[in-house]
């Protein structure tokens, strides 16, 4: 018999084995929790805790319910850490999470160069770096990242070559490498990828080249983005073996000849974007593509009539064939498709009737028909499902009333029918809407008077050259949105009502050309922000009143034409750097000694009863002028009176001068210890000279943040000092905050920037002292003309000529070169504008006005921009979308600044919404010839290809997307080459001749080539 003994033993053991497996892998799993807790908890820490992160703490709860955290067997795997605003390099330590397969770090801020620590992260399959601020070359050694399956590096500063080792990543399905500065040949060898299902490197400036005809052999590609790639030949009739494209986009290239055929036959294809190349031709006729969605072929050179077929794209939701030859009539088949939205045929040569079932069966949102030669009315139905935000049908023949139906439609955001044949009342709903932003319906035939309700949200209303009567409406104070109101030309009659002044938003009033009657508005409310006033040709009387002379801001004052009488006000004067017009007037007297030169010849005439001290402004001497043998008694007996009065006044000024003395001392005793001065330069003043010197009349000039005055320290020296008051006391961290900022500022030492004397504060102001610059700021000498000379011409026998202009632009580039690469830390200025930039004697540009009262007005911007500062026309499309704020910035200011340098134009100039920015990359695009839109004041044969070479500069620099400006330093090169001799003949832009002009934020509507705001 066996003994049983030695089985039960063995048995015994045997269970014991697996519980001790069991609670090793308990332990092993409880290790690599605590190890990949603590490691997130130091990345916290790395990143300097922020808000976004508070709830990442040592509690119990399990980091595998933190949002930011994907986990598989209770280990981490995925890590998302986007748009947190992020600072600094990616640690390390983050391979320390051993089972990474991916890593998100978009939208941040993050700087340096490829983190190629990330080669331990041995599992990693997923990497998106997107929109941060890396720079340098991808890594030769990318390839070590195998298992990699998405690469999304787009949105960067990378440059360079794209290299050939990430052609060795076999596993890829996505890549992303656009919006980014890779500047050499695009890789034939992508097409090794066979795997890939996205790619995308659109928006860089890639060295000139044909299509890559290999990528057609990526027969998994479902998404192709090559936009704006400095591409350029025809396209492939291959294209057509990508059979399993969805979406295709080859915009904004040199792309040239026709359309293959192949493209309208892929069944897969739903979006199609090849607008702004130099396609030609007639569009193919054979059109398969069931699947197509939206077609966008706008800005080509494509000939002919628009298909039938379109209207077989029952899916179709967006058509732009905008900016194009076509010529014909519009498909009746269009109108009667169910799905389209958007629909845009613009400058094109489109003639005849336009379908009217538009609108009927779809849900119309955007119907764009401008700058055609289209007749009839427009449809009846365009909103008749409620969702049409947008009508442009500007630049026809169109006739007709407008539809009812658009005075119901809610949603209506814009409507421009300028320039057409139409007639009628506008549909009393229309006047009564409650979202229309836009409301252009000038250069057309409506009749009929402005009722008392008026829409509340229009910034803009242009109603001009009309046959609109009646009294202005007093409910126009409804209106608060109000920008831009421009009624020229119709038959409006009655006084202009008081209200319109209370409209604080109002930069362009424009009333001229009616038969508007009685006195101008003695009270003006809240017209701070108005740079425009026309009132010229109507039957105004009375007297100028005073108010007029406090709109400091004003551009242009028209009241030419009228039956105005009285004085000049004398502090009309305030207005010298405006456009100014007073002529065929009943206005009598002697004008303000500051019109008293050349530039206001032509300012005054018709006016018998004017004179002025000088010849030279065509009205008669006012010393010439008899006196009366009545007045010269009455001035013997005033000028006795005036000499008895200060005998008596010398007296009591004596009794009070012991009394003012005390006074004095007391209160210099007061100022002295009340205020608080942090110098930065040697002083030869103190805190009470300067403070004790704001006075009205040392003032030159006022902002939405402060006070400007001119103080004399001396005999011969002068400062300058903003004011910057709060109603409130300063807080102290806040003054703590803002007096570190103002000390780097302090310690700047930079001829091109303005140099920060001091600063002084006490409770509830601060006082920034800077040097006096003797030819103020350049927007003075560029843009506010004075009659037919202006100041861009000659201010005090001196020319801005070109030479000086580009001296100018240097030395500007110079200070702001300076900041962003040479000063530590950098320092972004964020509303860099010609106002901003101050020119001493010898006209040497000054960076000036750094925001610092910005800051201080609007605590919780110090670290971050919590809204958007800034002048329009300067400010970059990032910042105003985003908030997000880097030295480009600062570059896209100083490309407007080159564009007003070079056109003489404001940095407003466009058509109603657009900037200068926007009309000179149009200039580009539509292959204008730049010479004509050069200053005509400036403008001479010798300098014409360097004014040119700079204008080009500025496109560059204002270019939409960040990535597509050139550094400051690169910009300054440039601008330094131009300057020696022959320069503009040998000058050689690099890689900026392939920087693409003008790149569509990737938050847009791709539909939307008319630039939305």
């Amino acid at each position: 018999m066996r003994n049983s003994t030695p089985l039960f033993c063995l048995r015994v053991p045997l269970n014991y084995f697996f519980f001790l497996l069991f609670l090793s892998c308990a332990n092993s799993q409880s290790e690599l929790y605590d190890q990949e807790h603590g490691v997130l908890l130091r990345m916290k820490q790395y990143f300097k805790s922020p808000p976004s992160l508070s709830h990442w703490t040592q509690s119990d709860s399990s980091h595998c319910s933190w949002k930011e955290i994907t986990c598989d067997n209770n280990s981490v795997t995925g890590l998302a850490l986007k748009e947190i605003n992020i600072s600094q390099p990616i640690p390390t330590f983050i391979c320390e999470l051993k089972n990474l397969t991916s890593i998100d770090f978009q939208w941040n801020f993050i700087p340096g160069e490829f983190p190629t620590y990330l080669y331990n992260c041995s599992k990693l399959e997923y990497l998106d770096l997107s929109d941060n601020y890396f720079v340098g070359k991808v890594p030769e050694d990318i390839e070590r990242l195998a298992s990699l399956r998405f690469l999304n590096l787009s949105g960067n500063n990378f440059s360079g070559e794209i290299p050939a080792s990430i052609t060795r990543l076999k596993e890829l399905k996505g890549l992303q490498l656009n919006y980014c500065l890779f500047n050499g040949t695009i890789p034939s060898e992508i097409d090794n990828l066979s795997n890939l299902e996205v790619l995308n490197l659109g928006f860089n400036p890639f060295s000139p080249s044909k299509f890559p005809s290999s990528f057609t052999n990526l027969t998994k590609l479902k998404h192709f983005e090559m936009s704006d790639c400095n591409l350029s030949g025809e396209i492939p009739e291959s294209i057509g073996k990508l059979v399993a494209l969805e979406m295709l986009d080859l915009s904004q290239n040199q792309l040239s000849g026709k359309i293959p055929s192949s493209l309208f036959m892929l069944k897969n294809l739903s979006i199609m974007f090849l607008s702004r190349n130099q396609l030609d031709g007639e569009l193919p006729q054979v059109i398969e593509a069931l699947n197509l969605t939206i077609i966008d072929l706008a800005e080509n050179k494509l000939t002919g009539k628009i298909p039938n077929g379109f209207g077989n794209l029952h899916k179709l939701t967006g058509l732009n064939l905008g900016l194009n030859q076509l010529s014909g009539e519009i498909p009746e088949s269009l109108g009667r498709l169910q799905s389209i939205i958007d629909f845009g045929v613009i400058f094109n040569h489109l003639s005849g009737n336009i379908p009217p079932e538009f609108g009927l069966h779809s849900n119309l949102r955007r119907f764009e028909l401008a700058s055609n030669s289209l007749t009839g009315s427009l449809p009846q139905n365009l909103c008749y499902h409620g969702s049409l935000f947008r009508l442009t049908a500007y630049h026809n023949k169109l006739s007709g009333e407008l539809p009812e139906s658009l005075g119901n439609c809610s949603s209506l955001l814009e409507l421009r029918v300028d320039n057409n044949e139409l007639s009628g009342e506008i549909p009393t709903s229309l006047w009564a809407s409650q979202h229309l932003s836009r409301f252009m319906i000038n250069d057309n035939k409506f009749t009929g008077e402005l009722p008392e309700t008026l829409p509340v949200n229009v910034s803009q209303m242009v109603i001009s050259y009309n046959q609109f009567s009646g009294r202005i409406p007093a409910g126009i104070s409804s209106m608060k949105n109000l920008v831009v109101f421009n009624a020229s030309s119709n038959l409006f009659n009655g006084s202009i009502p008081q209200e319109l002044t209370s409209l604080s938003q109002l930069a362009t009033l424009l009333l001229d050309q009616n038969k508007l009657s009685g006195p101008l508005p003695s009270k003006i409310i809240s017209w701070k922000s108005l740079r425009i006033l026309n009132l010229s040709q109507n039957q105004l009387s009375g007297e100028i009143p005073d108010s007029i002379t406090r709109l400091i801001d004003l551009a242009q004052l028209d009241l030419s034409e009228n039956q105005l009488s009285g004085q000049i006000p004398s502090q009309l004067g305030r207005l010298r750097n405006a456009i100014l017009n007073l002529s065929s007037n009943h206005l009598t007297g002697k004008i303000p000694s500051e019109f008293e030169n050349l530039a206001y010849a032509t300012n005054f005439l018709n006016n018998p009863g004017l004179c002025a001290n000088t010849d030279k402004l065509n009205l008669k001497l006012c010393n010439s002028v008899s006196v009366p043998q009545k007045s010269r008694k009455r001035s013997s007996v005033s000028l006795a009176l005036i000499i008895g009065l200060a005998v008596v006044a010398s007296i009591a000024l004596s009794l009070l001068s012991l009394f003012m003395m005390k006074f004095y001392q007391k209160r210099k005793r007061e100022l002295d210890t009340s205020w608080k001065l942090t110098s930065f330069q040697k002083l030869t003043f103190t805190e009470s000279k300067i403070v004790s010197s704001l006075t009205d009349q040392n003032i030159i000039g006022r902002g939405g943040y402060g006070t400007v005055y001119c103080v004399a320290v001396n005999d011969k020296d002068y400062v300058a000092v903003k004011k910057i008051s709060n109603n409130r006391k300063l807080d102290h961290k806040l003054e703590n905050a803002f007096l570190a900022e103002v000390e780097i500022l302090g310690t700047i030492r930079h001829i091109n920037i303005v140099k920060l004397l001091c600063c002084i504060s006490n409770e509830d102001s601060l006082l920034l002292v800077y040097e006096y610059l003797e030819h103020r700021s350049l927007d003075q000498w560029l843009h506010k003309k004075n009659g037919s000379l202006g100041m861009s011409s000659a201010v005090h026998g001196i020319i801005l000529d070109w030479p000086r202009r580009l001296h100018i632009a240097i030395g500007i580039a110079q200070g702001l070169s300076y900041m962003h690469h040479d000063n530590s830390p950098p320092i972004i200025h964020r509303d860099v504008k010609v106002s901003n930039i101050l020119l001493d004697s010898q006209f040497n540009a000054k960076v000036a006005d750094f925001g610092l009262a910005k800051m201080l007005i609007k605590p919780g911007q110090l670290d971050t921009v919590s809204c958007v500062v800034g002048s329009f026309g300067y400010i970059a499309p990032e910042y105003a979308q985003t908030k997000r704020v880097n030295e480009k910035v600062d570059v896209y200011g100083f490309g407007v600044i080159l564009l007003e340098l070079t056109t003489g134009k404001e940095a407003n100039y466009g058509d109603e919404y657009s900037s200068l920015a926007e009309w000179a990359w149009r200039q580009i695009q539509l292959g204008n010839n730049i010479e004509q839109v050069l200053d005509e004041y400036v403008k001479e044969t010798s300098y014409s290809e360097e004014m040119c070479s700079v204008f080009k500069l500025g496109v560059m620099c204002t270019a939409k997307e960040p990535a597509g400006r050139p550094s400051m330093k690169e910009a300054l090169n440039v601008l330094l080459r131009l300057k020696e001799p022959c320069g503009y003949v040998e000058m050689n832009f690099g890689h900026f001749d392939d920087v693409p002009l003008l790149k569509n934020s990737k938050r847009e509507s791709r539909l939307d080539i008319d630039n939305d705001s």
